[in-house]
């Protein structure tokens, strides 16, 4: 299954961080390379604080996480990126919102130290707690700061990790005496880490009977072919809902799921009457009140392992009762995972009922709309619509970004008029985000919206980043008015204002690079040695894109 955008970016961000720290090692601080990896490392992280105010990196020896997500595995010493921290105590480490480029490039240059072969009498904790970062937290476990030689000091780690961790056999051995004793006066109880109670529970879970349920369920759907009373059939409809109850308490979806496909049976079987299917078509209903939703989204966050099509095979039995409950669920989830789990489960339900969907973009919390619309754009109803438009002035950036992107998905032409004043929105995101609704539009309309905004007189002032997005964005229409706008621009000089041209100009060679067309290729020839390097490099690009496809 595709994995979610929010997974993508924190992976891509911890990426960054260590192709950084390998980098800034190789390169001086005046080293173009060395100012782009900085200025790389700033944006990602913006970009994730768009959505998230803190980005939290849980580290294991071998291992780094994002809520209950792994990032980062490598069971090798050599180069071993989480093993790095791990070895000096970090545990966690925290960059804020708010975080500036000076805090980090100093994060960076400390984890670029060469600690193995350069004379350093510091160790990773101590250069973080000097600099005094206000944007950068850690927590460090100070049981592990050991005074060991630096080449053994991942054996002793190794070691003091498996002095934690108390083996099953011996576990269960001690679980087994503890019961048979009568005097307990003499017994030491030591504490169980979080993985021997895991184990436990796994151990009494094999020890109780897994079967009763569904030996139960089977005796109750059997008294539904054979009983006739209206009583008898309030009572079996009643202890099948104390199954369901039961069974996600603990946890046990597939007998769930097993309640579930036997009243399908009944209610398709043509032999019964309607009064027998009644109750049958009831349970779908109980299974999504919110005590029985509150309960998976428990579960979820537990981070049990659930397999994918089990939950999917789950979510089919919802009917649209289900749909507030779950919104309710997705402002309270603590994991990652847990929230794409009901996300995705939303995205199939929604869909029976989109009125009560929407009334999740009223709640006062901005990541729970923009979770509800990001659900709505993924169902790609139309009737959508009207109310997203009601959050296109919400007070959250990150809000105003994703309905915008919705609106470019779901087009319509009720959409237009609200994309043409994003345009003018105060911040330079939203526009772009605007105007890439338009291209993914695609329509005559839109085109000509980008074509008067990039030919406005106010254009040419705006920042070389945001008018490079709107001329890829015209890339979108491969026609002939385009290709020979285009081709205009790109002659344009201007004794006046000579820069702001020059951008222009490059801008145009970009997009004419992305048209594809190879007829501009002698009218970009004219201009690949032109003094101005930002002309020169742009249309140097997009010849070698017309002709090589690079």
């Amino acid at each position: 299954m595709e994995i979610s955008e929010e997974t993508k970016e924190v992976r891509d961000l911890l990426q960054s961080i260590i192709k950084s720290k390998k980098t800034l090692r190789m390169y001086p601080q005046n080293n173009p390379v060395y100012v782009k990896t900085l200025e790389d490392a700033y944006i990602r992280f913006n970009s994730f604080f768009d959505y998230k105010d803190t980005f939290t990196l849980k580290i294991k020896q071998n291992s780094i996480y994002y809520d209950a997500e792994q990032l980062y595995y490598n069971p090798e010493k050599e180069d071993n990126f989480a093993l790095f921290f791990f070895k000096d105590g970090l545990r966690e480490i925290s960059f804020k919102k708010g975080l500036t480029q000076e805090e980090i490039e100093e994060f960076l240059r400390i984890i670029a130290l060469d600690f193995d072969r350069e004379a350093i009498d510091d160790d990773i904790v101590t250069l973080l707690w000097e600099k005094d970062f206000q944007n950068i937290k850690y927590i460090v476990d100070e049981a592990y700061l050991l005074d060991v030689d630096e080449e053994n000091y991942q054996d002793t780690a190794e070691e003091k990790t498996k002095e934690q961790v108390t083996d099953v056999d011996d576990l269960m051995r001690a679980y087994a005496d503890g019961f048979g004793e009568e005097d307990i006066s003499g017994v030491s109880i030591v504490p169980l880490s979080e993985k021997d109670l895991q184990l436990l529970v796994k151990e009494l879970e094999k020890d109780s009977s897994d079967n009763k349920v569904y030996k139960l369920v089977s005796i109750l759907f059997e008294l539904i072919y054979t009983s006739e009373d209206k009583s008898d059939l309030e009572d079996i409809y009643t202890f099948l809902q104390e199954a369901i109850l039961f069974s996600m308490k603990h946890g046990d979806i597939h007998a769930i799921l097993d309640v579930m496909k036997r009243a399908r049976e009944v209610i398709d079987n043509p032999m019964l009457s309607e009064n027998e299917k009644r109750y049958m078509r009831m349970l779908p209903v109980y299974l999504g009140t919110e005590v029985i939703m509150l309960l998976l989204a428990d579960l979820l966050d537990s981070g049990v392992e659930i397999e994918e099509k089990v939950l999917e095979n789950l979510v089919q039995f919802f009917e649209k009762n289900a749909i507030e409950p779950m919104v309710k669920c997705l402002g309270e989830l603590k994991t990652i995972r847990a929230r794409k789990s009901i996300i995705e489960a939303l995205i199939v339900t929604g869909k029976k009922d989109i009125q009560t969907l929407s009334k999740g973009l009223d709640d006062q919390r901005w990541y729970v709309v923009r979770n509800i619309i990001y659900i709505l754009r993924r169902i790609g109803d139309r009737r959508a619509t009207e109310y997203l438009l009601r959050t296109v002035r919400h007070g959250d950036i990150r809000v105003r970004k994703e309905v915008i992107k919705a609106f470019g998905e779901l087009g319509g032409k009720e959409v237009i008029h609200t994309l043409r004043e994003c345009l003018d929105d105060p911040d330079m995101q939203v526009r772009i985000a605007a105007a890439k609704a338009f291209g993914s539009i695609g329509t005559e309309a839109p085109k000509r919206i980008i074509l008067d905004e990039i030919c406005d007189k106010d254009f040419k002032d705006k920042e070389f980043d945001e008018k490079r997005e709107f001329y890829e964005v015209l890339s979108r229409w491969k026609d002939t008015e385009v290709f020979e706008f285009l081709i205009k621009t790109f002659k344009t000089t201007s004794f006046f204002g000579r820069a702001k041209n020059y951008e222009n100009r490059a801008c145009a060679a970009f997009c004419l690079g992305l048209l594809g067309n190879k007829e501009a290729l002698p009218v970009l020839e004219k201009y690949k040695d032109s003094n101005n390097k930002l002309l020169r490099d742009f249309t140097y690009a997009a010849i070698k894109k017309l002709e090589y496809g690079q």
